[in-house]
């Protein structure tokens, strides 16, 4: 099958799309990693929906946040009613036009979904890696996606898309390939993680590691260390809302209850409700890719990376067009970062727009459907493409 199918089009749907790999750096040929250590085969989960243009130069690579995966829009049967997870953003005359652009989304590397990562089988072992797997960067992440990206023929991204972690990953992508990005939109991301970023990463992964089951790492031909994974996810769910979202979803509400049990049963609708994403999070999720997703993200920092210290610096080899989007209730990411970042950019004369959206929904906020986000999207992307 073509690498450029048009899928069909159900009203404003992209409809049908088919989750694909592409699997590169096979040994001796191996992928050299930022830690020092190399890895290969390397194998890329990936989605594409809309066509390529003649001269490639429609090309929008979307990267997903930190336990998303490729489905980023569009359905995998006739009957499917789970659409990709940016499914009112990406589709015919949507934000991102699928009509205009060829849409790219990849699982990152060091994932579990589809992608190489700790839960990988160790070609050398013939057991999945757990914590042989060498730690993996936001730059490593990118380089991966470059070699996809060779593969497809796409040698000049029209645009990188990304929130929060995708958008480390999209920051890393205009400085790291400067020549082959066109244009890059950050959504509720950061140049670097605050130390209250890390530290509720740190507390995440310990819930993971102090499970009895994660047996240091090396857990899937027993148990899994699904306990301490769910509290690992109703940690980070915390930090992906607000306190006005939390407020007005559950307030101080019991949950089927006229009153308190007495006990450690879930009380309140909250407790119940943290409970449940912490449930659902553990069946389609593995421990070890949230210890080192995480890592990776608390490890970007653009300004050392490229810039001694300097946020100014680190932008210094830019060349894209940049939108910056921040939300209001994102505490997790707060809107001074993105300013921070903005005035780096400027400093550097590269053309810049950015935009606090007023939203009460927290962190999460760029993943809700908006009018506004997508009228923003769709007009800073289409605005100067004349295909």
């Amino acid at each position: 099958m073509s690498e450029y199918i048009q899928h069909d089009q159900q009203g404003s749907s992209v409809g049908r799309v088919e989750k694909r790999t592409y699997t590169f750096a096979r040994p001796p040929a191996a992928m050299r990693l930022e830690c020092g250590a190399t890895l290969g085969p390397v194998t890329l989960a990936y989605e594409t929906c809309g066509r390529l243009n003649e001269d490639r130069s429609n090309a929008i690579l979307i990267l997903h946040a930190l336990s998303g995966d490729a489905h980023v829009a569009g359905t995998y049967t006739d009957s499917d009613d789970k659409p990709g997870w940016w499914d009112f953003m990406v589709g015919p005359g949507k934000g991102i036009d699928s009509d205009r652009h060829f849409v790219i989304c990849t699982n990152i590397l060091g994932s579990c979904m589809g992608s190489t990562g700790p839960a990988s089988i160790d070609p050398t072992t013939g057991k999945p890696y757990g914590l042989s797997f060498p730690v993996v960067t936001i730059a490593d992440m990118v380089d991966a996606q470059k070699q996809l990206m060779d593969h497809l023929g796409v040698h000049r991204l029209h645009a990188v898309i990304g929130g929060s972690v995708g958008g480390m990953q999209a920051l890393e992508w205009s400085v790291r390939y400067p020549d082959r990005v066109e244009s890059a939109v950050l959504l509720a991301t950061t140049t670097r993680h605050s130390a209250l970023a890390i530290a509720f990463n740190e507390v995440a992964r310990q819930a993971i590691m102090a499970d009895p089951k994660w047996n240091g790492g090396d857990y899937h031909d027993g148990e899994k260390p699904d306990l301490g994974l769910a509290v690992a996810r109703m940690i980070g769910h915390i930090t992906y809302l607000s306190d006005e979202s939390m407020r007005l979803k559950f307030g101080r509400r019991l949950q089927d209850k006229a009153d308190f049990s007495f006990n450690f049963d879930a009380d309140f609708q909250v407790e119940s409700y943290l409970r449940h994403q912490g449930r659902k999070f553990v069946d389609r999720f593995d421990a070890n890719a949230f210890l080192y997703i995480t890592k990776a993200a608390d490890y970007f920092d653009l300004e050392r990376q490229y810039g001694e210290g300097s946020a100014v610096a680190a932008f210094s080899g830019a060349r894209a067009r940049f939108l910056v989007l921040s939300f209001t209730s994102d505490w997790l990411y707060p809107t001074y970062q993105s300013r921070t970042m903005v005035k780096a950019m400027k400093k550097n004369g590269l053309d810049v727009s950015f935009c606090e959206i007023e939203a009460q929904w927290g962190h999460d906020a760029f993943l809700l459907p908006s009018d506004r986000l997508s009228a923003i999207m769709k007009g800073f992307l289409d605005g100067d493409n004349d295909q």
